[in-house]
């Protein structure tokens, strides 16, 4: 019999793969344009140097802390571990595909790890990112005050210990009377929260109006990002607008300025922007949806960037009512679905970038039912 070890397990069963992910399913408030909303926090503990200040041992000796008070912290929920820095790249991937990790996290055999609420997977915790911790809770739809209660209960119940039994001492976190929360990084320091919106905006686009959301943005000194976050690109039409400002403004006046008034004008540009194309520029969006839809049901080669891109538009046909024959859900699942690593764990087969573009149009072409 092999001493070998056996590989590691896969972080979610080939069902839960298929299955997608809660807050990529369209429900909740203004789900037609807010695809999603998130909020996140980052901390540090007291009297323990900045990550990029730490050798091996000290990242190992925070993680081997912060997880024991994370799983021992009664969350209420099943809570999924995984050490990042010994899963395979494939399973890495997946999670950055799923929104639960960065692609930063995902990088790199220093200690690091990761805690998932299961089944909805609405909650993730990374430890040893950029900072020693941070949080992050998902909502479908235009949720962000939803996601704060979530997450500032869940941040009280890790810090001071509940749950874990009256031996836990509670964390410190590393923190000025003066300027908040202390993190990594600079423009996160104060409240350490940033809260983002994910957007669908196919209707600006066509008509040619999203620099009007870039140039509003801009001037309230908002950031701009692709479906991947910072550093990506704004494929298939999906934008993530974030906060850059921490310091000076306590959680609930970012939390009111972008659920009140920022995010509401966006949203309002957006469906005004469908509206004048299906009574004036009719033509012009048919022939968009539908030629979309046309070459997924029969294209033989699909980069990912290409199947987002022709999903986005299929979308906006659905919630325009072009397109009747293909649930919205079909459309949100293949979003995913159609990533690199999802798309090899849907199939059970490590496939190089060619051999993934004929196998996703083969994915697509069957799941639509061509």
């Amino acid at each position: 019999m092999s001493d070998s070890p056996s590989p590691p397990r896969p972080p979610f069963s080939a069902a839960t793969v298929r299955a997608g992910v809660a807050w990529l399913r369209s429900q909740g408030a203004d789900a037609d344009v807010v695809v999603s909303s998130r909020v996140r926090l980052a901390r540090n503990l007291a009297g323990v140097p900045f990550l990029t200040r730490t050798n091996r041992v000290q990242r190992q000796q925070i993680l081997d802390l912060l997880r024991q008070k994370i799983l021992a912290a009664a969350l209420g929920e099943q809570i999924l571990w995984i050490d990042i820095h010994t899963t395979p790249q494939l399973d890495r991937t997946l999670l950055v595909e799923r929104h639960l990790i960065s692609k930063e996290h995902a990088k790199g055999e220093e200690p690091r790890g990761v805690a998932i609420s299961l089944p909805d997977e609405l909650l993730s915790i990374m430890v040893n990112e950029e900072d020693q911790l941070r949080l992050q809770v998902l909502r479908s739809g235009l949720d962000l005050a939803g996601a704060y209660s979530q997450i500032d209960e869940v941040d009280d119940r890790i810090c001071t210990g509940v749950g874990a039994g009256p031996v836990s001492p509670a964390l410190q976190y590393a923190f000025s009377p003066r300027f908040g929360y202390l993190t990594a990084c600079p423009t996160n320091v104060g409240t350490a929260m940033r809260v983002s919106v994910m957007l669908h905006l196919p209707a600006l686009k066509l008509t040619g109006e999203i620099e009007k959301v870039r140039r509003a943005t801009k001037d309230m000194a908002l950031a701009v990002r692709g479906y991947y976050g910072e550093g990506s690109d704004a494929a298939g039409e999906f934008y993530q607008i974030s906060n850059q400002t921490t310091l000076g403004k306590p959680e609930r006046a970012i939390l009111e300025e972008f659920e009140r008034q920022i995010i509401p004008k966006v949203i309002d540009y957006e469906r005004k922007a469908r509206t004048l194309m299906l009574e004036k520029r009719r033509r012009i969006l048919e022939d968009t949806v539908f030629r979309a839809l046309a070459l997924l049901k029969s294209a033989r080669l699909l980069t990912p960037e290409d199947a987002l891109a022709l999903l986005s538009q299929v979308r906006l046909g659905i919630l325009c009512g072009l397109i009747t024959d293909v649930p919205e859900q079909t459309v949100s699942q293949l979003i995913l679905l159609t990533q690199p690593a999802h798309l090899q764990r849907v199939l059970a087969q490590e496939l190089d970038q060619n051999a993934r573009r004929e196998a996703r149009a083969d994915f697509v072409r069957q799941r639509l039912g061509a």
